[in-house]
């Protein structure tokens, strides 16, 4: 029960490693409030741990506003936000990615951390603590190539997480990353560019645990750097990979 008496948002916490991080915050003793583009997807893990839902687009500032007032609304201004939300544009030559993707990619990977420090962070310098948690990557560290501005992205986040740090330390706001490497999850195949057992062993080669991360590795990630145990971390970007990045 690490997280006990603690209220946490989760974004793009419907499925994948957003869901295994809901699962864990859950299992220690957090209230939850899961936002996700998948609304249906968001009310029925919901109901089926007893947390909290509610639709998001996270890259824009009305439904992030939305979204926090529903948070507020529910359990007052939360403890911890996790970052989750994340989307990626498929492997391509760098000049040949569209510039839609390309909006699209950095919309959602870090327009969304820079909208949700807009609207959480007044709050936490008032009350003197909280927690932001923003899932990167491994290619933010070691990028893969042909999937370069996704690469970028993370970049971006990881950097961003580092700065917020410094910046929030004074204030009691704490903030990390998670790095993960591929893994089970609906942007695996997206990353792929094709789910084949070649792919995968492909990019398993490059993993020296040998498997992918999994929803669980994060949530058990994310629920350290989220509690008191962690009190003295901030501005980790800690690798969740099966010794990729060595």
């Amino acid at each position: 029960m690490r997280l006990h008496g603690k209220t946490a948002l989760v974004t793009g916490g419907a499925s994948g490693f957003g869901a295994g991080i809901v699962r864990k915050f859950i299992t220690e003793g957090a209230q939850v409030m899961i936002a996700d583009l998948n609304g249906p997807g968001a009310m029925a893990l919901a109901e089926e741990l007893g947390a909290a839902a509610c639709p998001v687009d996270v890259a824009d500032p009305a439904s992030m506003k939305a979204l926090t007032l529903a948070t507020e609304m529910t359990f007052g201004l939360p403890d911890i936000v996790v970052n989750n939300a994340g989307v990626t544009h498929l492997p391509a030559p760098a000049e040949e990615v569209t510039e839609e993707d390309f909006d699209r990619v950095f919309a959602v990977n870090c327009k969304s951390v820079y909208l949700a420090a807009q609207n959480f962070v007044p709050g936490m310098k008032a009350r003197g603590s909280g927690v932001f948690l923003n899932v990167a990557s491994t290619a933010g560290v070691s990028p893969r190539p042909r999937l370069n501005w996704y690469n970028a992205s993370k970049g971006w986040m990881i950097t961003a997480t580092r700065a917020l740090a410094v910046e929030l330390a004074p204030e009691g706001i704490r903030v990390n990353a998670l790095n993960p490497v591929a893994g089970e999850t609906p942007l695996l195949k997206s990353f792929m560019g094709e789910d084949t057992p070649e792919m995968r062993a492909k990019f398993l080669s490059t993993i020296p645990l040998g498997r992918f991360s999994t929803p669980e590795d994060m949530g058990n990630a994310a629920a350290f750097l989220c509690s008191d145990e962690a009190s003295m971390i901030t501005g980790v970007c800690m690798e969740v990979d099966g010794g990729r990045c060595i």
